[in-house]
Order: C-alpha cells, then structure tokens, then sequence
C-alpha cells in the first residue's frame, strides 16, 4: 500500500500545481484564484524556463493525434490506470523498483486523466470526458521541432514528468534484465571457450 502513496502524491502535486496556473473559484471557500489564461506566459528564468499555459487537446508534451484518436486515448488511459492500479494492489512481491516506476507511470496517468474528465466540466467549457489537460512548464532552451507547440517549445506539466520518468526507469530495468539473462545464457560457452584455449 505504501507504494500506492507515491501515485498519490505525484497525484496531488500535479492537480495543485495546474490548479495554481489555470485558476480556480470556490466560492463556498470564498476563493476566487484567476490563474492565467489561455497562450499567456510568465517567465521564472528569462528564455529558459516560463509558466505558459496551454490547454492541451492530445496527449503527453502536447503531441495531438487527431480529435478521432481522443475517445480511443481516453480508454487506453482509463484501463493503463485500473491496470496499474490492480497491479501495484496485489505484486507486493514483485521488484521495487519496478514498483516504484509502475507507480510513476500511475500518478502522472491519472493526473492527465482526472483533467480529461472533469476539467471541462468544472471550467464550464466541455461536458464530462471532453476536458483539456492544462501543460504550463515551458522550458526554452529544448528547440526540439518534432513537437509542434507553443513558440517551438514543449510544454508539459508534472504528471508528464512522472509518466517519462517511470518508463525510462522500467525501460532501463528491462534492458538490465535482458543483459542479464544474455550473460547467464552465454556463461557456459564462455566458460567452455577458456577451457578449450588452455
């Protein structure tokens, strides 16, 4: 369950961070935060990184397959999550670092998707499943060209941070495992090989 904590919080940071840039009212609260809007940009360090905020229609870096792919990318995010979530519940013997980078990949997919469903309906824009995840990280010294973004640059949020960082993490340890199960493989040979040059 522990593990679960770490989702959460990559969860909650996410959500309170985008939240402080798009703006909020509550007024039971009596809180009326206004946020930025759409496009405007605010730099933290000049040409190097900004608070711009985009309201991104696709997926992770504000890469957009197209409005027919949307639905479909809505339902693999929804069962990525239930999957992970099911996993995280019940491997609690599995490998923790492979744990850790599962859960990674969870807060930020929900973070993504907790805008997908319901921003639209609390920024009054979009029914429920229409929303927009709001990316606002700008940072400028990344002239990458094969995202067409804002100004040429991406511009992301944190649960997109926390799902890069949990799949180049589970990328890594499946490669370590692969080299492993190689060296193991090629051992006997190799020992064989010595034996025969002596």
């Amino acid at each position: 369950m522990k593990i679960l904590f770490l989702s959460l919080s990559l969860f909650l940071v996410d959500q309170i961070s985008k939240v402080l840039v798009r703006g909020c009212n509550l007024p039971w609260f009596n809180i009326n935060h206004s946020g930025l809007y759409p496009g405007e940009s605010k730099p933290i360090i000049k040409d190097v990184l900004h608070i711009t905020l985009v309201e991104n229609p696709g997926i992770a870096f504000g890469i957009d397959p197209g409005e027919s792919l949307r639905d479909l990318i809505l339902i693999i995010t929804i069962m990525t999550c239930i999957g992970f979530f099911t996993y995280l519940l019940f491997a609690k013997n599995a490998d923790n670092k492979v744990r850790i980078s599962i859960a990674l990949i969870l807060g930020g997919a929900a973070g993504n998707l907790f805008d997908r469903i319901f921003y639209g309906y609390f920024y009054n824009y979009a029914p429920l499943f229409q929303g927009y995840v709001v990316d606002f990280l700008d940072i400028r010294f990344f002239r990458l060209f094969i995202f067409d973004n804002i100004h040429g640059n991406y511009v992301f949020n944190f649960a997109d941070l926390s799902i890069l960082s949990g799949v180049f993490i589970l990328i890594y340890l499946i490669l370590s495992m692969k080299s492993k199960k190689t060296e193991k493989t090629l051992a006997p040979q190799l020992a064989e090989d010595r034996e025969d040059a002596t």
